[in-house]
């Protein structure tokens, strides 16, 4: 399998500065998503799910500046993973000093029951940047392309069709198809490799 891409250090290092709207609007768009499907997967409602989620970004704001960028130390999905975690696990406990009656106690019980960060959960959440960062890097670069390229890619790498299929359905030639998807997957690895590097 091949490893999900860093958080590009520069970003990271941007987000220090609280008034780099840029920089918090794409550290937004990438793991704001990631964060609430994390929350959904564990048991906890919408309205619950995105105030968390709020939360997690809220304590990263605070946090950023503490973070080590020193790989020995652990990646930065792993701290903000942590963070996501704990916030969770704090959220389940006031829940339950102040029990709403909206919580599932199976799903509280097996929280707080884990001590550590379980490999399970873990490799969701790189399984989940993996699919947030290909969502974000292909919103950043389809406007690139005219409808049919986007569609010819689309269809048969996300999608799975044959490219027969969409050959005949968009009225192209296989080979057409084949160049189309070549050049947004080309595209989409350059966009990628920008959260790993400058």
């Amino acid at each position: 399998m091949r490893e999900a891409p860093e958080t590009r250090p520069s970003l990271l290092l941007r987000l220090r500065d609280a008034r780099d709207d840029q920089a918090w609007t794409e550290f937004q768009q990438i793991y704001e998503p990631l964060i609430y499907r994390l929350a959904r997967r564990n048991g906890f409602q919408d309205a619950d799910a995105r105030e968390l989620t709020q939360e997690v970004l809220l304590a990263v704001s605070k946090a950023i500046d503490q973070w080590d960028p020193d790989p020995k130390r652990g990646s930065f999905r792993g701290w903000l993973f942590r963070i996501a975690r704990n916030l969770m696990i704090n959220y389940l406990t006031k829940q339950r000093r102040h029990p709403q009656g909206s919580g599932d106690t199976d799903f509280n019980r097996l929280l707080n029951e884990r001590p550590a960060v379980d490999s399970k959960h873990s490799a969701y959440f790189d399984h989940e940047y993996r699919r947030q960062t290909f969502r974000w890097a292909a919103e950043q670069i389809r406007e690139g392309f005219q409808k049919n390229t986007w569609q010819a890619f689309w269809l048969t790498c996300v999608d799975g069709k044959a490219i027969k299929d969409v050959a005949d359905e968009l009225k192209m030639s296989a080979g057409a198809i084949y160049v189309a998807r070549s050049r947004v997957m080309a595209k989409l690895r350059t966009k990628v490799e920008q959260l790993r590097e400058d």
